[in-house]
């Protein structure tokens, strides 16, 4: 049993919705705040779809981290144009995901470079144009195009650095984890790291496209790097303390659904469907990963079943 593609992300988009009403106090949709000088952490609109994003300032520009949708691109110019007269120069895309990327248009008008690791661009020749085109969001229909635009750029070796003498970041990919693309961007002077959707920060995981087993050692290469804020790709942000629930996550998860197939569970056993679609399971969690858990946890324990079961990376099987 088991959704396919279009149909997984567009409940992950309607549960993304749900979590927004269950999201702890500190989350504040919209804000757009500087958190040390000329880096400003803006927090997505769930209701939206809008992922989180990242301003940078350089000497002669700005780098964001991650297109968005194309709304969330105008919403964030707009306030980019509050707090600064420098221009757009760089705009990285974390992983090929249309919350993440498909506002490139938005950005490439206006005179910026989109880029991402080269593993962006295979995941978008892996399923795209087919997203793009069943979408139903007016933004994204309004740009009149048959297909998301891809990264202007790619890059291979990681780490990957944009340097000048005011600042330095660093891009890197750890590895397979929520994508085959994931990137990461790291200000090593700040201490600041912008994890995409490999790390978020509350129950806004899709793992359709991952690889469960090797998520935790992705995390593992991140927490090596001397941190001190955490912006994630949804949810507020915060400290080393969402990579680590990000990494336990999924090591409980994991861990849980081993136990039951050890114990010749089969997946009837541990998930209930509707149909095609899981809406219960009996795998419980500790309490300490409690936040990472929402409405689509059954279908994140089946996922983990079929992964295991089948000895696959999930984004290798069928969805």
């Amino acid at each position: 049993m088991r959704l396919n593609r279009f149909g997984l992300v567009f409940a992950f988009g309607l549960l993304l919705m749900l979590a927004l009403l269950k999201t702890n106090g500190d989350a504040q949709p919209n804000s757009f705040t500087e958190v040390v000088k000329g880096v400003w952490f803006r927090e997505g609109d769930l209701s939206q779809g809008h992922c989180n994003n990242t301003v940078i300032e350089m000497k002669d520009g700005l780098v964001v981290i991650d297109a968005n949708f194309p709304s969330g691109a105008r919403a964030l110019i707009a306030d980019i144009k509050k707090v600064s007269s420098k221009p757009v120069k760089y705009v990285f895309d974390t992983h090929h995901h249309g919350d993440h990327m498909y506002g490139n248009p938005i950005w490439t008008k206006i005179g910026a470079v989109t880029f991402a690791y080269q593993g962006v661009d295979d995941e978008l020749k892996r399923y795209e144009p087919k997203i793009w085109q069943a979408t139903d969001r007016p933004d994204v229909k309004e740009l009149h195009l048959s297909a998301p635009e891809p990264p202007k750029q790619t890059f291979t070796k990681s780490p990957f650095i944009i340097e000048d003498d005011t600042r330095r970041i660093e891009f890197s990919f750890f590895g397979w984890a929520h994508t085959r693309g994931d990137g990461f961007a790291y200000l090593p002077k700040e201490k600041i790291l912008c994890t995409g959707d490999a790390a978020v920060n509350g129950p806004y995981n899709y793992i359709g496209d991952g690889n469960i087993g090797n998520w935790p050692n992705v995390i593992a290469q991140a927490q090596k790097l001397d941190i001190l804020f955490v912006f994630p790709g949804h949810g507020p942000r915060g400290g080393v303390e969402i990579l680590r629930g990000q990494k336990l996550f999924f090591e409980e998860l994991r861990n849980a659904v081993k136990a039951e197939i050890k114990n010749g569970k089969k997946l009837e056993q541990i998930v209930q469907f509707e149909g095609k679609t899981p809406k219960g399971t009996t795998i419980t969690l500790p309490d300490n990963v409690r936040k990472w858990v929402g409405g689509d946890f059954p279908g994140q324990v089946a996922t983990t079943y079929r992964e295991l079961s089948q000895n696959k990376p999930a984004g290798d099987l069928p969805h």
